[in-house]
């Protein structure tokens, strides 16, 4: 691995207009790791990305990707790196194998090293069966991994994934994920952009938060949650209790509030003596609380403290 970051950001900041959309960015990405960033849309994430990846120039502050300064080398940053954006850019009237050989003659390969590569990744993205059939007739999972494996034609040090997973089902998420733990495994190091918690928490190493084109918070998955609380506590109020009056009364000790399920969760350290005090103050006369339950803290719950809303919802898939 090499001495210095794969990533270093410092200060980025970029505006359209009146319109703020970086507003110093700073960040660090260690060689051969996995470094999410994680935040809404209008966050920041693409912007940040299509800087990096010498797509846009930012107006102030300073990057180096593999090395090289983003401005001054960008043809040597262009070498090192490949960029998945959330839209599959291949061409759907070409078989899966001719978008592959074509992607390698336009990097330079020769004829020979163009097919031999073209199959060694068909064969890597358990293409091989689809590899003749026009890219149109491909599921949207097949069609992410052909993109994907496009972008690994020349082996990149640094590969940019952003969102890649949006609009696939569970399964084909599932597959994605595992290809990216392998790449990493080679030693590629990928910063990844997300809406997605769970998509975040199985891959990560470190974790940025971003929120009106800031880092709110940044760490690995673990930090993130410890550094909100260890354990929530989730409180059922009675059908007679008005939600939005508890959860005032409480003010930032919420963590989450949905009135429709009557439902108000608060940090806690998980001790019994903190858990029995919270219950006294917020039930002195036994009759607000109708349940409660003790969970471990999740990574949603830092993304809602952080951003003031709930991300994007997905289907839950585990690996």
């Amino acid at each position: 691995m090499p001495p210095y970051p794969a990533i270093e950001a410092i200060d980025l900041r970029k505006s359209y207009g009146e319109l703020l959309v970086l507003a110093g960015v700073s960040l660090t990405v260690p060689p051969g790791t996995v470094y999410a960033l994680l935040g809404p849309n209008g966050a920041g994430k693409t912007t940040t990305v299509r800087i990096l990846a010498t797509l846009l120039r930012p107006d102030g502050g300073r990057a180096r990707v593999a090395g090289h300064d983003i401005v001054a080398q960008r043809r040597l940053v262009r070498r090192a790196i490949s960029l998945t954006g959330q839209f599959a850019a291949i061409d759907e009237l070409q078989t899966g194998a001719e978008n592959l050989r074509m992607m390698g003659r336009l990097r330079g390969l020769s004829g020979k090293d163009v097919r031999r590569r073209a199959d060694a990744l068909l064969q890597q993205f358990d293409l091989v069966d689809a590899g003749n059939r026009r890219v149109g007739t491909y599921s949207g999972g097949m069609r992410r991994r052909l993109d994907l494996a496009a972008s690994l034609v020349v082996p990149p040090r640094v590969l940019f994934l952003d969102e890649p997973t949006t609009g696939l089902d569970p399964r084909s998420r599932l597959e994605m994920w595992k290809v990216v733990k392998t790449l990493v495994g080679s030693g590629v190091t990928v910063l990844l952009t997300t809406q997605y918690l769970e998509e975040a928490d199985q891959l990560s190493d470190r974790i940025a938060v971003l929120d009106g084109g800031r880092v709110t918070a940044e760490g690995t998955p673990a930090e993130l949650k410890r550094s909100l609380a260890d354990q929530r506590l989730d409180l059922t109020l009675a059908s007679d209790v008005d939600p939005s009056t508890v959860a005032a009364r409480l003010g930032d000790r919420v963590l989450q509030s949905d009135p429709t399920q009557r439902l108000i969760s608060l940090a806690t350290d998980g001790e019994a003596t903190h858990i029995r005090n919270l219950l006294d103050e917020i039930d002195p006369t036994r009759t607000t609380i109708e349940r409660f339950a003790l969970r471990s803290a999740s990574l949603d719950d830092v993304y809602l403290s952080l951003t003031g809303h709930a991300a994007a919802p997905q289907e839950s898939t585990r690996v």
